[in-house]
């Protein structure tokens, strides 16, 4: 089979500009919504010196060099979150970016080296008034593109009113068929008695597999794809383990403020309560670098100033949406090369 045509082909690029052409429509209606709802656009710096804390996030990383040719080690940055955190504590309220994230190991349909993340953030706001800001974008891309109902890979969802809500313990029961929070009581991860739910559910697991290996197995084998379809899903409460950023539920150690959208199977946000508190957020930090250094060799270094924020700002609630994404879905493409400007070429394809 002969390799595909370039995106900077002509006919190719013919062919693809309708949907960046919405692209830049999708872009320019969610700009306004959030300004009409008071926000301050912010840009957000690439390069940092932590890139991001999560065991299984990759970042390109590249070096600084000084006028005095003395070197710094430093990252692309996988989400502009730390950086909107440290602007919180400076003392903005609602702000939100339309960031270029680099992202490693990342190839795929649903994934790209180099993509747009729509970050936005709410100071003394509770994280479910971002549920609704998120059906908010689904709506607009929806009125821009003409099209209510989203395909992909055969599983169909309807934009308009409102989303199945529906908790990680609610689904597990349902799916699965086992109580997740049974094996995380009082947030204390028990890989042992998850991998036996999991086996009695038909699920192969590994005698090195973690907590969170099984917990992320189930989730992606049996649960995601039941989701955001005929009507956009909001996935919430999940366990305390797997919400490293997000403060837990007052009065419920076990689970903790953070969300989840999909629609079409497609996860398309993820959305947190922010944790304020700067030990605690280093203790899950120090965590999450422990588990990358025994599963891959390598870890990241803290960002001590982001640390150093966190006992600044105030209580807020943050959301992160893959912006190709759900353009891609808008436009009833099937990748998301098809709705960048300028995609990656990758050699392998």
């Amino acid at each position: 089979m002969p390799a595909p045509s370039p995106w900077w082909d002509m006919d190719r690029h013919r062919d693809r500009r309708p949907a960046l052409m919405l692209r830049n429509r999708i872009k320019a209606a969610i700009r306004s919504w959030f300004e009409a709802q008071g926000f301050v656009e912010i840009e957000a710096g690439a390069l940092v010196v932590s890139p991001c804390i999560e065991t299984h996030l990759h970042a390109f990383a590249t070096e600084r060099i000084g006028t005095a040719l003395d070197r710094q080690r430093l990252y692309l940055h996988t989400s502009p979150e730390f950086a909107m955190k440290k602007l919180l504590a400076a003392g903005e309220e609602k702000i939100f970016c339309f960031a270029p994230v680099y992202r490693n190991r990342e190839r795929g349909a649903l994934h790209a080296p180099e993509f747009t993340m729509l970050e936005w953030y709410r100071a003394g706001a509770d994280y479910t008034v971002l549920w609704d800001d998120c059906l908010s974008m689904l709506a607009l891309a929806a009125q821009i593109s003409g099209r209510t109902q989203w395909v992909f890979r055969e599983r169909a969802v309807e934009i308009g009113g409102a989303a199945e809500q529906i908790t990680l313990d609610d689904a597990f029961r349902a799916y699965p068929g086992f109580s997740l929070l049974e094996t995380c009581p009082g947030g204390e991860a028990d890989r042992d008695a998850l991998r036996a739910r999991a086996a009695a559910s038909g699920i192969r697991t590994a005698d090195d597999d973690t907590w969170s290996d099984i917990f992320s197995r189930v989730l992606v084998e049996r649960i995601e794809p039941k989701l955001g379809a005929p009507k956009p899903t909001i996935l919430y409460e999940y366990p305390s383990p797997e919400a490293a950023l997000a403060r837990r539920v007052r009065g419920r150690p076990e689970v903790a403020e953070r969300f989840e959208l999909y629609a079409a199977g497609v996860e398309l946000a993820n959305g947190f309560g922010e944790l304020t508190d700067s030990g605690e957020q280093r203790r899950r930090l120090a965590h999450e670098m422990d588990e990358k250094a025994r599963i891959y060799g390598e870890r990241y270094p803290l960002d001590e100033e982001f640390l150093a924020a966190l006992g600044h700002m105030p209580p807020s609630s943050g959301c992160a949406l893959g912006f190709d994404r759900l353009v891609m879905l808008a436009a009833g493409a099937v990748n998301v090369d098809h709705v960048i400007w300028t995609p990656l070429h990758d050699e392998s394809k």
